[in-house]
């Protein structure tokens, strides 16, 4: 009696059996260079030849580091998290993970950074955008629930620059990504007139959930728990406030500081825009207590972040006037609507500030869960 094989796995079976020790089937497919440099340094250098560097220190990726990272990580090396433009190449979590190593993230950030390439990707961000224009702009990632604590992520005091923690590392990844997968190259396809600091290490903070009176920001744009929120940033500015003691005086000192002429939300060739403001644990206490709700919160900085038509030059107020951005009141707003104003609490307890960030003008903040 003849024995019943069973059939042959398809030729285009992918083989997940295998790990940091090695398998027969290579499943590292990468484009592969060889060289004997190891050291730091050395490879920083060759980096920067190779235009991989972004003139910080990198860690050399080798096979055995990306075989253990992505052990620790959790997730197969095949898997396709997004295309990123300009170049629009195809963005794996190995190729994520090579990046990652070179910045020295840690293997737990995995979830992380791909939730992250997921935001940008968004078609409502527009990366391809951020990506050319002549702004400043650079993402900045909000990140809420427990995976703040385990990825030792800052939202008190320094947050959004100098706290001392390896997740900085991630988020130097994420900028590492737009430059060696989505092809972002000043002068080429980049005109950025003169960037900022975000540029090279990232900008990432989370949320001090456990001091703001509101609910997390992630929660209130409809995904709760652990997710990250990537917004448009063309830089941070302080807001200082050492007068006011009442949450409504807060809010208009927030708002008036906010519109200023110049800023991307006013361009008549802006199509819309977004605020950000990052209000300190302090005085979120005193806001929370004399404004509750958060949708009377973001009404008021709305409100305050206006100015008439004549704060503006002539052609520029005729412009204002012909893109119909003149509100009834005859004031131009900062944002379309109050909705468009994000806030969240974090910083540390020392008060006196908040932060304002203002958006590019054709990114739209998207939020993902870090699963």
């Amino acid at each position: 009696m003849s024995e019943v094989l069973p059939p042959p796995a398809p030729k285009t079976a992918i083989i997940r059996d295998c790990g940091p020790e090695g398998c027969e089937v290579d499943w590292l497919t990468s484009r592969t260079v060889v060289t004997e440099v190891d050291d730091v340094a050395e490879f920083t250098r060759f980096a920067m030849d190779e235009g991989w560097g972004d003139g910080l220190p990198l860690i050399p990726p080798t096979v055995e580091r990306v075989r253990a990272f992505l052990a620790e990580g959790g997730r197969y090396p095949d898997e396709l998290i997004a295309t990123l433009p300009p170049m629009q190449t195809e963005c794996t979590v190995e190729k994520i993970v090579i990046n990652a190593v070179m910045a020295g993230a840690p293997p737990e950030t995995l979830p992380l950074l791909c939730a992250a390439v997921e935001a940008i990707a968004d078609p409502r961000f527009d990366i391809g955008g951020l990506n050319a224009t002549t702004g400043s702009v650079v993402p900045l990632l909000v990140v809420n629930g427990p995976i703040r604590d385990v990825f030792d992520i800052p939202y008190q005091h320094g947050c959004f620059g100098g706290a001392a923690t390896l997740a900085n590392a991630a988020a130097r990844t994420l900028r590492l990504l737009m430059r060696n997968i989505g092809g972002q190259q000043l002068g080429v396809s980049s005109e950025s007139v003169f960037g900022n600091p975000g540029r090279i290490a990232g900008i990432m903070m989370g949320e001090w959930e456990e001091r703001s009176p509101w609910k997390p920001l992630a929660e209130r744009r409809g995904v709760p728990g652990n997710a990250v929120t990537v917004y448009g940033a063309m830089g941070t500015m302080n807001i200082l406030d050492i007068t006011s003691h009442s949450g409504p005086e807060f809010l208009e000192s927030i708002g008036r500081s906010l519109a200023y002429p110049g800023c991307n939300n006013f361009s008549p060739a802006v199509a819309f825009g977004e605020a950000m403001v990052a209000i300190n644990p302090v005085w979120a206490e005193i806001i929370g207590r004399d404004v509750p709700d958060i949708a009377d919160v973001q009404e008021m900085i709305w409100r305050h972040a206006s100015l008439p038509l004549d704060a503006f030059q002539k052609r520029l107020a005729d412009s204002i006037v012909a893109a119909g951005r003149v509100q009834a009141d005859g004031r131009v707003y900062l944002t379309p609507t109050p909705d468009d104003v994000l806030v969240y609490v974090c910083g540390g307890t020392g008060s006196l500030h908040a932060h304002g960030v203002h958006s590019w003008g054709t990114c739209l903040s998207a939020t993902k869960a870090v699963r």
